[in-house]
């Protein structure tokens, strides 16, 4: 079989959810973007539920958001690499991380999926991931988090199980 040669990378998207896999996903898009000069983005999606109006602005408020955002530029600026952030709101956030790389004509969209199990013991995968295998135009790369393993650090220990849909009771 001949093998088929990658496409220039030029830009990386790196989607974020306030979770464990974060520094992974970003250290891992610095590390593909950096020697390649391309540029990196990372993204973070508030879910609005349908008690609000998408045009209502939660995004911009919300402090683990800029949490979120805040350790990707650090990651970045520590490892040498440029980082583009964007905060978005949307109902969903497969769909919404899609059609932003569509949308920026990413060559990669990285995404972490924290390692969870479901009531008796099934891996669960959710949904946000599939939808973005089985709908991503660009390459999708996915950090799964090590079994039993969490981010050492304030920063990612303070998200891990912070994140909430906007609007939802606490």
């Amino acid at each position: 079989m001949p093998e088929t040669p990658f496409a220039p990378l030029k830009r990386a998207v790196v989607g974020l959810n306030g979770g464990p896999t974060d520094a992974r996903v970003v250290k891992l898009g610095c590390q593909l973007a950096k020697p390649l000069k391309a540029e990196l983005i990372a993204l973070h999606i508030v879910e609005v539920d349908w008690s609000h109006d998408l045009e209502e602005d939660i995004a911009s408020d919300n402090v683990i958001a800029s949490t979120v955002l805040d350790l990707a530029e650090r990651i970045g600026e520590k490892m040498g690499q440029p980082i583009r952030t964007e905060l978005l709101q949307a109902r969903d956030v497969g769909a919404a991380l899609v059609d932003e790389a569509a949308e920026l004509e990413a060559d990669v969209m990285i995404i972490g999926l924290p390692y969870r199990k479901k009531f008796g013991g099934d891996f669960a995968i959710g949904r946000t991931v599939p939808y973005v295998l089985q709908n991503a135009a660009c390459q999708v790369i996915v950090v799964r988090e090590p079994i039993g393993a969490r981010d050492s650090g304030p920063a990612a220990d303070q998200l891990v199980g912070s994140v909430r849909r906007a609007g939802s009771p606490a």
